[in-house]
């Protein structure tokens, strides 16, 4: 698949090394040349130097015969004009860009067709706010994934000493919770993965994924720790755009404060906010913290552009008391230095945005795509189609299907004539044609394995 990239960012430089690993033909264009050499001498993929959405400069990239353009400036107007001359001039067959301005987004109407041909949307800051609202609405989780429009989750946990299951095999878990259906699709300990079988023992300090419906979520992480209270008061550092979407989608349940240095933003916010508080002047102000009684904050998000002030005024109202502390960080060399410490969640907005771009340049049936371990491992929702003859896992059981090395199906979503049906994976579950099926691994290089499974052939016999 020939896959044009435009913008050597973090997102755009991430997705085309990702792409790259999986015999993808991608060619990467950006203003600035000494970023995309240090690309091309890593990875392997073509780069062209130049305004990415110039017609001249498209066709060095090969456009014209482009299965598809992802636009992930940092500039909207060249992302969403880039989509235009690529459908205009070269009828490239899907375009993907990333938009940020709200001014944008509230028109969907913009983006039809017959207006700007972008055929996927991306809002990295849509997705990063409904990302910390899954979980604030589950305290202890470390990551909660939504899969089949929010009907089954996949959560990671951090199992503690005390944890009814801690020190326990796998397979009690079950006894546990004889009415709840589970299924662990990982563990990391001390950072390597392992896969689990019904001997595994939890340790305290595991990494858990587990997979389950939604209502079962809380019952499953009961048995890994104690159950956190909800939270109640929510503090947010930065009212950017990430800050106000996210304050537009707790401030009803939540007591919600924001902090923010721009005193025009503050009116701003004031006036698109109904219940929040705004107040000016510095997160990284100790006396502005302790004033607004930061020790009786039940979430700390720092959501600035500025990853070191997020960092810096995390830490500071960790000690200041503040129960939770979640740190949006773009630079992914920070992430593993800060999480676990003095910051419980260390967010990437690249993270978040790649998952969803992969949906889209996957081949199979892809719904959902969700990067995990800073790309390490991915979890995909993908459809079964064709039937026994066609189809490498449509009419077979789960234990018969040929798998790679550290991949398992996690649960499998089916529709009947009652509605959805959640069934999590056990060895004899059978997949049947339209089934979405869960699969999380551990190792993301087998992903195209993995889509091979799911193609449909004209006989597989």
């Amino acid at each position: 698949m020939k896959i044009v990239i435009l913008g050597a960012g973090q997102v755009g430089g991430s997705l085309a090394e990702s792409l790259a690993s999986e015999r993808n033909d991608i060619v990467l264009i950006d203003s600035d040349e000494k970023t995309l050499r240090e690309l091309r001498d890593r990875i392997d993929i073509g780069v062209v130097v130049g305004h990415a959405s110039h017609p001249d400069i498209l066709l060095e990239a090969g456009i014209e015969d482009a299965d598809i353009l992802v636009a992930v400036t940092n500039n909207d107007e060249t992302n969403m004009a880039a989509c235009q001359i690529a459908h205009s001039l070269f009828r490239v067959p899907t375009k993907i860009a990333r938009v940020r301005a709200a001014s944008y987004l509230q028109y969907p109407q913009l983006f039809d067709p017959g207006a700007i041909p972008i055929d996927v949307l991306i809002s990295p800051e849509q997705l990063v706010s409904e990302y910390i609202a899954r979980l604030m609405e589950n305290p202890g989780a470390l990551q909660v994934l939504d899969f089949a429009d929010g009907r089954v989750q996949l959560v990671a946990v951090r199992a503690v000493q005390g944890g009814p299951l801690v020190g326990h095999q796998l397979r009690y878990l079950r006894q546990h919770m004889p009415k709840v259906d589970t299924r662990v699709a990982a563990i990391y300990r001390r950072n390597s993965p392992i896969i689990p079988q019904g001997d595994t023992v939890i340790e305290a300090g595991d990494e858990v994924f587990f997979i389950a419906a939604r209502a079962d979520i809380r019952a499953v992480m009961s048995e890994l720790r104690r159950l956190e209270q909800g939270y109640k008061r929510v503090t947010i550092a930065g009212g950017g755009n990430i800050g106000l979407r996210l304050a537009h989608k707790l401030e009803n349940r939540y007591s919600v404060k924001i902090i923010e240095q721009s005193h025009e933003r503050c009116i701003f916010l004031s006036e698109e906010l109904s219940n929040s508080i705004i107040l000016h002047g510095s997160a990284s102000d100790q006396d502005l913290l302790l004033e607004e009684n930061i020790e009786d904050t039940d979430v700390f998000l720092a959501l600035t552009n500025d990853d070191e002030a997020n960092i810096m005024s995390s830490l500071l109202a960790k000690r200041l008391g503040a129960r939770k502390v979640m740190t949006l960080i773009n630079n992914r060399a920070y992430v593993d230095l800060v999480q676990g410490g003095e910051i419980d969640i260390a967010i990437s907005p690249q993270q978040n945005t790649i998952g969803s771009l992969l949906t889209h340049v996957r081949r199979g049936d892809m719904v959902n795509v969700h990067s995990l371990r800073r790309g390490a491992a991915e979890a995909i929702e993908v459809i079964a189609h064709g039937d026994q003859r066609t189809s490498k896992v449509v009419g077979r059981k789960i234990e018969d299907i040929d798998l790679p090395e550290g991949a398992a199906i996690g649960a499998i979503v089916r529709e009947t004539d009652q509605g959805s049906e959640v069934l999590i994976a056990h060895d004899d579950v059978v997949v049947q044609t339209d089934d979405h099926v869960i699969v999380f691994l551990v190792d993301r290089r087998h992903t195209r394995h993995v889509e091979q499974l799911f193609q449909v052939g004209f006989s597989f016999f």
